[in-house]
């Protein structure tokens, strides 16, 4: 498996495109591998993090390395910065009961539910802070990890905090307007399960996966006895 960090100029024409779509930004990541189906290893993810109002760095995770020279040429810094790409088994293999991370994760919180008028059960978004977090916690058992306790808190409360909120309208081909909400969860975990963590972190987490959702990623904890 391999990691990949790219910088998007958001001024540039080509990158404005793709960043008001999610369906554009899914052809344009996927044109950059030969093969993108999933493997036995993992599958194409995705996700965009905005630093400030110019700075939006594209992540992926993929079995094979990516070649981004289309998007860079559209959407990137031609003459300054291109894309690093990293082998991501090192961190994957490295991983151990106790140890502590801090993670980022964007994810399509959703529960299924059938009103009255429909034949059978439909996704519906959680749009309230306290659902999103919710969410997350009823997966933590499922996804190999817990989440660790906020020093700060008076109470005993998880270290979770979701710093981006929104919703994402756009037709996908062949299909009416779709609709997906997003939230962007940072805190602290700890490793309680290392193989069911590894296909959280290589396989995604939730719905919508294909318009960059489900996307967690890993960094040193910065606090003590972290792993």
């Amino acid at each position: 498996m391999f990691l990949t960090k790219m910088p998007l100029n958001p001024r540039r024409r080509g990158a404005r495109k793709l960043l008001g779509s999610p369906q554009a930004l899914h052809a344009a990541v996927q044109a950059g591998f030969a093969d993108p189906s999933p493997t036995e290893e993992g599958r194409v993810l995705w996700r965009l993090d905005t630093y400030g109002q110019h700075r939006v760095v594209l992540y992926t995770v993929s079995p094979d390395k990516p070649d981004f020279t289309h998007l860079v040429e559209q959407a990137g810094w031609p003459t300054t910065e291109t894309w690093q790409t990293r082998d991501y088994d090192p961190l994957l293999d490295s991983l151990r009961m106790g140890q502590r991370w801090q993670f980022r994760l964007t994810a399509n919180p959703v529960r299924s539910a059938r009103h009255k008028e429909w034949t059978e059960t439909k996704p519906l978004a959680h749009v309230t802070v306290k659902q999103q977090k919710q969410w997350l916690l009823d997966r933590t058992t499922r996804l190999g990890f817990q989440l660790v306790t906020s020093d700060s808190a008076s109470e005993a409360e998880p270290d979770l905090t979701i710093v981006e909120r929104g919703t994402r309208r756009f037709n996908r081909q062949g299909s009416d307007l779709v609709t997906i909400s997003t939230a962007t969860f940072e805190g602290q975990l700890e490793v309680a399960e290392p193989m069911a963590l590894r296909h959280a972190l290589t396989f995604g987490i939730g719905r919508a996966k294909a318009y960059g959702c489900g996307l967690l990623t890993l960094a040193p904890s910065l606090r003590k006895g972290a792993g």
